[in-house]
């Protein structure tokens, strides 16, 4: 371990940290909306491998990189890379999974924001009186008040902040060891209350039912998709949290455990919605609007929806606390090790910084939402560019790094696994990952 070098201080304080990382709102706020538009049961089977197939790989990818290269995900892959006898300029694939990293933030925070004021409104009125035209109404006035989401913003960053700057043990570790263990309770427990509330019988038969005529192109690609983006890789925070690790911790062992925690999330995600939207009868392919727009109908129509919305929207808040908290470590760890201001200082410049650029986010929802770059206004331009391009352009390059350039001595040696484990893992990441990704990564551009 280099001097100087952080280390987790436990397995179980890693393992949270990096589920917290990987489990965001894309796993609570996403995946019951891409499932719902994708068919439901189909798509979840080819999820279900798609996780397993391309998520495992690149996070034990990320992982061996981080801890080999003991660094800030650029010199960690700079590290290794003339390690193995290859250029130092590999190191700039690392450079761009920190980009994307603080790219993602600044939208990701004025979403975080949104959750938060939404648990401030479950908390004051539980959502009573709500129906689908208010539900809309408020959601629109909310994209329309600047200062109000500016302020939210404002407040999630400062959570976010507090944690980073307080360190990898006296802040990371003690906010996810307490955190992550309540997101899971509220999820199993939302889930059992959903299995006596109604709509429960209904949402296994959808989600474990499947009609394999659905499954066609479009349904493929979003499964690929959303399993690669919500294991959290090509962000940087898996490689930064790997750096942490003790050489004695298996990569593989808790690779797996990451993602079979950030499914199990998913999917219990997925009991906590459907439920909801089976018993009121709620559109089940509501989008994106689905949290916030259809959800809060059913809480006004639930017995104890009043408790039911607050713990549903703190569960929310953790999720995307935490994933914030993995983005913006990324980015305090490179700041830190490239500059003379110190760990404390990185984090006030990065949060600050990615508060500041947050404004331009809150404004493209009202004010400057007419103003336009080749046909997109801010926040559209910002979600392309990493959903589209930096994000599997990073997860390709680093699969082809890690598959095809880095020394097989070196990444056996560092997975430290049986031989016939290291051989599946190395032929998924190359012939399976890399097309994979690149499949994503060109049908994106197209």
């Amino acid at each position: 371990m280099a001097a100087g070098t952080p280390v987790w201080s436990s397995r179980f304080a890693f393992i949270m940290a990096s589920v917290g990382f990987a489990v965001g709102l894309g796993n609570i706020w996403r995946f019951p909306y891409v499932t719902g538009e994708n068919g439901g049961g189909a798509f979840v089977v080819v999820y279900l491998l798609c996780v397993f197939a391309i998520g495992v790989p690149c996070v034990m990818a990320e992982l061996l990189v981080g801890r080999r290269g003991q660094s800030s995900p650029s010199k960690s892959m700079a590290t290794v890379a003339e390690e193995s006898g290859r250029s130092r300029l590999w190191g700039g694939v690392g450079g761009l999974g920190v980009f994307t990293a603080y790219t993602i933030s600044i939208t990701y925070a004025v979403v975080v924001g949104w959750v938060l004021w939404y648990l401030l409104q479950a908390a004051s009125t539980g959502f009573a009186g709500v129906d689908a035209t208010s539900s809309t109404q408020t959601f629109n006035a909310l994209l329309a008040d600047g200062s109000t989401m500016l302020v939210m913003t404002v407040v999630g960053n400062l959570i976010v902040g507090s944690i980073i700057y307080a360190g990898v043990t006296g802040g990371i570790e003690r906010a996810v060891t307490v955190m992550m263990p309540l997101l899971f309770a509220l999820l199993v427990g939302l889930s059992i209350y959903n299995v006596f509330a109604g709509g429960f019988a209904e949402t296994m038969r959808w989600l474990f039912t499947p009609d394999f005529s659905k499954i066609d192109g479009p349904v493929l690609l979003a499964a690929v998709g959303q399993a690669f983006f919500s294991i959290g890789v090509g962000m940087g925070g898996m490689m930064t949290y790997g750096s942490y690790l003790p050489a004695n911790f298996s990569i593989t062992r808790g690779a797996l455990l990451i993602v079979l925690a950030d499914t199990a999330v998913a999917l219990l995600a997925g009991f906590v919605v459907f439920p909801m939207v089976f018993n009121y009868g709620l559109d089940i392919a509501g989008g994106a609007g689905l949290i916030f727009q259809t959800l809060p109908v059913a809480f006004a129509q639930m017995p104890g929806g009043h408790v039911f919305a607050v713990l549903f929207f703190v569960m929310l808040s953790v999720a995307g606390v935490t994933s914030m908290v993995g983005l913006l470590e990324s980015v305090t760890n490179w700041t830190d090790q490239r500059t003379t201001l110190g760990r404390e200082m990185s984090a006030v410049v990065v949060v600050g910084s990615v508060t500041f650029c947050s404004v331009a986010s809150v404004l493209s929802y009202n004010v400057w939402q007419d103003y336009t770059v080749f046909g997109m206004n801010f926040n559209a331009a910002s979600e392309g560019l990493y959903d589209k391009i930096t994000l599997p352009l990073g997860g390709l390059l680093i699969a082809l790094f890690v598959g095809w350039i880095m020394s097989r001595e070196h990444s056996f040696s560092e997975l430290g696994t049986d031989p016939r484990v290291f051989s599946i893992w190395q032929v998924l990441l190359r012939f399976v990952v890399v097309p994979a990704i690149a499949i994503i990564l060109i049908t994106g551009l197209v």
